[in-house]
């Protein structure tokens, strides 16, 4: 039982990261220059990584939350 919450942390942060990276890459393909003021380089990093921790968590947790239900539905059935 205790492996099984192992495998389960070391599947979330994978999934997690993964999600990260992949937010990330999707959001710099954004032409934010126009909507930030000029010579606010730090700010506008700032608000890429948090923007990327917000929509990252968020496909995420869905992905694992999926993953969780998918496992459990056999229990209907017992």
């Amino acid at each position: 039982m205790v492996a099984d919450f192992g495998q389960q942390a070391l599947i979330s942060i994978i999934v997690h990261i993964f999600f990260f990276a992949i937010t990330f890459w999707s959001l710099q393909a954004l032409n934010y220059e126009k909507l930030l003021k000029p010579n606010r380089v730090f700010q506008a990093r700032l608000l890429m990584i948090i923007l990327t921790i917000a929509i990252g968590s968020s496909i995420s947790n869905f992905f694992l939350n999926y993953l969780l239900w998918s496992q459990q539905l056999p229990l209907i059935f017992q």
